[in-house]
């Protein structure tokens, strides 16, 4: 009893395997111990195979999923869909932070050009610099001459804007062909397309505005 009595003050749960799948779940963002600990005692609930399967799913998805060498979204092979798809306008960029925002404006059924995923944006503050981030890939691709626009669409925030000021004085420096505009300010500053509605974010890409660096 003594054992036990020690073990319990050491841990949180009476069973170390329990304890680290807690650990591994809770490191996800926006998931705490407790919502943690549901999940992992659901999956104990759940079928041998169901467990296996979902286990071996995020394997595969962690060990053979593939980033597009074109615009950097999630694929799986080397280029992705949209960039594959000759319905698309090849010439119309829309550039977003993330692979969800992708998916943000795909949803409103508006946008019928490409994308190109910059992986994050400029924060000195976090120690993300123009370098650490895909701008230099967007460079290359507006230097082979077949984009005529660019649509900035990234967070309406301090780190948003600084972003979107750098791309257009890198752009400028190269070409004066390409024009460079920005969805309409119907989203709210700080807001983050992903948690923005669908009519709203439509309506922001088909009303946007010209980018003057201001």
């Amino acid at each position: 009893m003594q054992i036990t009595h020690l073990f319990f003050m050491n841990t949180e749960y009476p069973s170390i395997l329990l304890s680290e799948a807690v650990k591994q779940f809770s490191s996800l963002p926006g998931l705490g111990k407790k919502t943690a600990l549901r999940l992992v005692l659901h999956l104990l609930r759940r079928p041998t195979d169901e467990v296996n399967a979902f286990a071996e799913a995020l394997t595969k998805l962690r060990q053979e999923v593939h980033y597009c060498n074109i615009c950097h979204n999630i694929s799986d092979d080397d280029i992705c869909p949209i960039c594959k798809s000759s319905h698309r306008n090849h010439q119309l960029v829309c550039i977003v932070e993330n692979i969800q925002d992708v998916m943000s404006i795909e949803n409103t059924g508006q946008y019928n050009g490409v994308y190109h995923v910059l992986g994050g944006i400029i924060s000195p503050m976090d120690g993300i610099g123009p370098k650490d981030i895909e701008i230099d890939s967007l460079i290359a691709r507006i230097e082979t001459g077949a984009i005529k626009e660019v649509i900035l669409a990234l967070p309406t925030t301090m780190e948003g804007d600084t972003t979107n000021f750098y791309i257009y004085r890198r752009i400028s420096s190269i070409s004066q062909s390409v024009q460079i505009t920005q969805i309409a300010r119907g989203i709210a500053i700080g807001n983050e397309l992903e948690y923005t509605d669908e009519v709203t974010l439509g309506r922001s890409i088909i009303n946007r505005i010209e980018y003057n660096g201001k």
